[in-house]
């Protein structure tokens, strides 16, 4: 995969951390580059999960839900100890993360940013999230997700 990785396949090799990495052609123009993942992966769509920046209380934070449901901001809050969420600016999430709109991974981040991923994950041996680049997945273990973020889990999709 020389010249094709990402902070984020970086950090699972550097980790030893179990993974795939999965490419697809990215259609810029697809509605939903989720539900895009899923169909051009074969994948059900319950196991491809989408990383989303929030802003709660004044700082930011992730939460990794399933690309069929929503990210419930008011859980999130609750489930980062705060009391009220929005989502982040762009702009902002992408100064803190270091990738673009539609590619965030949860993983390499420029700025380590608490994370939440929905319990929904635990359902499956392995879950899709970005690999820090439209077009580009990864796929690992729930667990690993966690254990590698030092992250929540919890209801956050509705």
């Amino acid at each position: 995969m020389a010249g094709k990785g990402t902070p984020a396949t970086a950090l699972l090799t550097r980790q030893r951390v179990t993974h795939q990495v999965h490419a697809y052609e990215h259609d810029p123009r697809a509605e939903s580059y989720g539900l895009e993942a899923a169909d051009a992966l074969g994948q059900p769509p319950e196991r491809v999960f989408k990383t989303l920046v929030a802003d709660v209380d004044g700082a930011l934070a992730v939460g990794v839900v399933p690309v069929t449901g929503q990210l419930d901001l008011k859980s999130l809050a609750a489930a980062c100890g705060g009391k009220k969420a929005k989502m982040a600016d762009m702009g902002a999430a992408e100064r803190a993360t270091g990738y673009v709109a539609g590619g965030i991974s949860p993983l390499g981040q420029k700025k380590r940013l608490p994370v939440v991923l929905d319990a929904s994950a635990e359902a499956f041996d392995t879950i899709f999230c970005s690999a820090g680049r439209r077009g580009l997945e990864i796929e690992l273990a729930p667990a690993d997700l966690v254990r590698l973020l030092d992250a929540h889990v919890a209801d956050i999709a509705s």
